[in-house]
């Protein structure tokens, strides 16, 4: 079937009478070319002298420890960020035959995927339905602007299907978990058909069952043909086929070519994060377990219409380190938010939190309980310098309405001196990678 924005020759799924597919057709070949490109933000170098070339067909994975450029990269190939003006071009795409220098030429043979672009749909609000959120692919828009007909709705129900998640396809995309929510925009990409898909830090937030659901995808005919660019710096996020290694530091390409055994292992030693002291203190402080912190009894949470945790009995003591294991959507985060108070439970069963009785603010608990999760990481103002980030920690909010104090500037120094981010107090957030800005938070 055919649809609306589904025209083209090359972007039908044809099928046989009996409704399975039987080819997929070729896609575009795109070529992309780096020249001597270089990217500066506030007056800081991110990109030195990048050349770089990728063929069509060519499934590429770009390796780097946070900071060290992997997202601005993959930004300036989408056209997202612009480089260094230069005498001559330094970022050509040569489509069907023709050289373009600018991206916006090509924009739709370029499909982005990865926790930044996630994040878009928790800042904006953007919470359509699964299968409405992958219909956007097709018509490669952000948001849905035209009502699926029925054949886009079979189209985009069948790539939900392939990602292993067609049961989601009438949920809220803001009421799903972290992993839920990026296979959404896998099926998404998909639906889009585009040559290149440039998927940064993709594995990131998926649990073992689904994060091979995503390799095999990445295997699978819907992309034969076309060419990937997959950012990592762990070894278990490095997705099986990628047949050329891109090795950056600090900006800088060390590799590019041809992928070995020997190639990948020496850029995933040198993306690892440097290991911190253990606190001589925290042997002791742990064993001291103290009065229980949180008490749910009976505690079942309902967002949109679903029970997502259901009769949780749990109690936390101080001096406790407890981890919540689960797969994508056992409820892990919406049980974080939960004891943060940003979920309430339902009235059979009840949570009680140290500290706080009846006329307490639950703001008093929020001011001595620290939150780190990805749709936080969305709300803090990329204009923000490091340091006030650091500091609205202190007063439990998200930016500083006034000055920071010379005490409170000591006290964020430290703190970040312990996660080895004290060199960037001055720089804003919108210079750091997405894992630096984890750090950060931390």
């Amino acid at each position: 079937p055919v649809g609306r924005g589904f025209e083209s020759l090359r972007a039908r799924h044809f099928r046989s009478a009996a409704g399975k597919y039987l080819a997929y057709p070729p896609l575009p070949r795109l070529e992309i070319r780096l020249d001597d490109l270089n990217l500066n933000r506030g007056g800081r170098a991110l990109l030195h002298g990048i050349s770089w070339h990728v063929r069509p067909g060519e499934r590429w994975l770009v390796i780097g420890a946070s900071g060290a450029g992997k997202t601005q990269l993959l930004k300036v190939v989408a056209g997202d960020v612009w480089p260094d003006a230069a005498e001559v071009p330094t970022r050509r795409y040569l489509l069907d035959g023709e050289w373009h220098d600018q991206p916006a030429d090509v924009r739709d043979e370029l499909a982005w995927l990865g926790p930044e672009r996630q994040d878009r749909y928790e800042r904006y609000g953007w919470n359509h339905s699964a299968l409405e959120v992958v219909g956007t692919g097709l018509h490669r828009t952000d948001i849905p602007l035209d009502r699926l007909s029925a054949a886009e709705r079979a189209q985009c129900l069948a790539l939900l299907r392939a990602t292993g998640i067609a049961r989601l396809a009438k949920r809220r995309f803001l009421t799903l978990s972290y992993g839920e929510r990026r296979l959404v925009l896998l099926a998404r990409v998909l639906a889009w058909r585009a040559s290149v898909l440039l998927l940064d830090e993709v594995a990131t937030g998926l649990d073992a069952k689904n994060r091979q659901r995503l390799y095999r995808v990445l295997r699978g005919p819907r992309l034969k043909g076309g060419a990937w660019i997959c950012s990592a710096h762990r070894v278990e996020d490095v997705p099986p086929g990628a047949n050329h290694l891109l090795w950056l530091d600090a900006g800088r390409v060390r590799y590019a070519g041809r992928m070995t055994a020997r190639r990948l292992k020496q850029a995933l030693v040198a993306a690892r994060e440097p290991r911190t002291a253990r606190p001589r203190a925290m042997a002791a402080r742990v064993a001291r377990i103290g009065r229980p912190q949180f008490i749910l009894q009976h505690a079942s949470v309902w967002i949109d219409g679903k029970r997502v945790l259901a009769d949780i009995d749990l109690t936390i003591r101080r001096g406790e380190c407890w981890v919540v294991h689960g797969g994508n959507g056992a409820g892990k985060s919406t049980l974080l938010r939960t004891l943060y108070g940003e979920h309430a439970v339902a009235s059979d069963g009840s949570i009680r939190r140290a500290g706080v009785v009846p006329g307490v603010p639950l703001d008093d608990f929020r001011a001595r309980t620290g939150l780190i999760a990805p749709h936080l990481q969305t709300d803090y103002p990329r204009y923000h310098s490091v340091l006030d980030t650091v500091v609205s920690g202190l007063h439990s909010s998200i930016g500083l309405n006034f000055h920071a104090t010379p005490a409170e500037r000591r006290k964020a120094l430290v703190a970040l001196r312990s996660v080895d981010m004290e060199d960037f107090a001055g720089r804003t957030l919108g210079e750091m990678s997405y894992g630096q800005v984890r750090r950060i938070l931390f």
